[in-house]
């Protein structure tokens, strides 16, 4: 009741246009009773007593650097997680808001989650797998191959679970360096893996990669697939795949239904706005999830679960998202070029632009001006991520840079 009482209330108030940016409308309705609904859940945290630290640690599995209020925290333009800022959709949360009916529950009715995820893929639902988040199963498939001090071949930087993964539970990683141009380096995660085959548990590929937004082509994939031994699981981060518009790339569920020994990871965390209700899975041929699941902790909400089925099937509300996003990235780009600024070219929600200085002082006067972006990302210590934030956000960004960079471009390399 506490759930519903407090969500209603949200939905209660008054709605008006909230952003009308591209011709792409979000409405206050939305906003309005998300807050309701992440009120409750604010509510059910504090009522059981967990502090931010508590919940973030939970999350991340890593200390925050800093505790902010709430108050503080909501003043902030958060471009640090690659989040999507206008959250889960009214029927995503029309939908959540229902599971509240089973909050009591077990064996409660899912949603049939398993069964809509399956179905828009294409594969049966013995091909997937559900985690709380992509990042559980990224641990999931670390725990399960990279036993007996096994190896992960991938690239640096990218996307940093996996190795945290390999070195907690006393496995190692391989880690390449990028190419001249961001991209990653097929032939030599190829011939990487083929001298330690005995050693390596299996390969990782964040496509498109954080934190560069660089792409890993169809034609790159296959040519890995074809180099590597065919027992090689190979395992395909795609949470940024919804906002990729570069023809020359693809998914690689396909490679699934060959009965390739691919693993692709999606996330509800980034084009559906549920960062914080946790849920991910992965797709896999049949012997892979057989392995795979007895490491899985089942800690998924029916609020999760719920959601999540509806989500996958709210294709609309992704454009939306993607659409207005991809603007302001390209908006913001486009404004840091005239400034004299290089960005990697991005197919993700956000970038890396070149600052030409260390980076870690550049994001403490960001923080200084209330605006939150991404943490330095070795060796590229001199480039800057961003998330793609709200049209407000994005502008706060811009103001901040401005006051940063007084002179409109980047200082000499070293400086």
């Amino acid at each position: 009741m506490l759930f519903h009482r407090l969500a209603d209330q949200g939905r209660g108030s008054g709605a008006c246009s909230h952003l009308n940016h591209g011709g792409v409308i979000m409405d206050t309705n939305k906003t309005l009773s998300r807050r309701g609904f992440v009120g409750s859940l604010a509510a059910a945290i504090g009522y059981l007593g967990l502090g931010p630290k508590s919940v973030l640690w939970a999350q991340t599995g890593r200390r925050p650097r800093r505790r902010y209020t709430e108050a503080e925290y909501d003043a902030f333009a958060k471009l640090s997680s690659n989040e999507n800022p206008y959250g889960p959709s009214d029927a995503v949360l029309e939908a959540m808001n229902h599971a509240f009916k089973y909050a009591n529950r077990y064996g409660y009715p899912d949603g049939n989650i398993l069964q809509a995820i399956a179905e828009h893929h294409g594969v049966e639902p013995e091909n997937v797998l559900l985690g709380a988040g992509s990042g559980e199963i990224l641990n999931i498939v670390g725990s399960t191959f990279l036993r007996v001090r096994k190896k992960v071949v991938g690239v640096e930087p990218s996307y940093g679970s996996v190795y945290r993964q390999a070195s907690g539970i006393k496995a190692d990683a391989i880690k390449l360096p990028l190419l001249s141009d961001y991209r990653q380096d097929i032939p030599a995660i190829i011939d990487g893996t083929k001298k330690n085959y005995r050693d390596v548990g299996f390969v990782y590929m964040c496509n498109p990669n954080n934190p560069t937004g660089v792409i890993v082509t169809k034609k790159e994939i296959d040519t890995l697939l074809d180099g590597i031994p065919e027992d090689m699981p190979v395992l395909v981060d795609e949470a940024y795949h919804h906002f990729v518009e570069d023809p020359d790339y693809a998914t690689a569920v396909p490679h699934v239904l060959e009965g390739r020994q691919v693993i692709v990871a999606r996330t509800f965390s980034k084009i559906s706005g549920m960062a914080a209700i946790r849920l991910g899975y992965a797709i896999a041929p049949k012997n892979l999830i057989d392995q795979m699941r007895p490491n899985g902790t089942g800690s998924i909400s029916a609020i999760a679960k719920w959601g999540g089925a509806t989500a996958i099937k709210d294709t609309a509300e992704q454009e939306k998202v993607r659409a207005v996003t991809l603007e302001l990235r390209k908006k913001t780009t486009a404004e840091l070029e005239k400034l004299g600024f290089d960005c990697i070219p991005s197919e993700t929600n956000f970038f890396m632009v070149h600052l030409g200085r260390q980076v870690q002082p550049v994001i403490d006067e960001f923080r200084k001006r209330t605006v939150l972006v991404g943490r330095p990302f070795p060796p590229m210590l001199e480039h800057l991520r961003v998330s793609v934030g709200t049209a407000d956000e994005m502008e706060r960004f811009m103001v901040a840079f401005k006051e940063i960079f007084p002179d409109g471009k980047p200082a000499p390399t070293g400086a």
